[in-house]
């Protein structure tokens, strides 16, 4: 594999919960940091949703690996922002036996 250019600034975020002063729990994000990424998209789709149409679209997205079990690797259920831009991550892999990369299969979702 060539080196990717990683000439995308990308936050990301994980999902958390707090408290909401009524005794139950909402959910929100927090910025975890930013890193710098490639993001090649992939096949997108039109599916129902409960407001309408949605587009589903699929992207990959390369960035420098860090540690297992470092606050930032990249996780499944964490998502990456770019703007107003959100890419919800469904799956993490390493690029190949010295796994500098992580490849991120990642989806955005917007109205259609």
């Amino acid at each position: 594999m060539t080196a990717p250019r990683l000439n995308r600034k990308l936050v990301l975020e994980r999902k958390t919960e707090l408290p909401d002063g009524a005794g139950g729990r909402s959910e929100g994000w927090q910025e975890v940091g930013t890193l710098w990424g490639e993001m090649t998209p992939r096949a997108g789709r039109e599916v129902q949703g409960e407001g309408g149409a949605l587009t589903r679209s699929g992207v990959r997205i390369i960035v420098r690996a860090a540690p297992a079990g470092s606050l930032a690797r990249p996780r499944v259920q964490d998502r990456f922002a770019s703007g107003t831009r959100r890419f919800e991550i469904l799956a993490v892999q390493e690029e190949g036996p010295a796994a500098r990369y992580l490849i991120c299969t990642a989806e955005e979702r917007a109205s259609a």
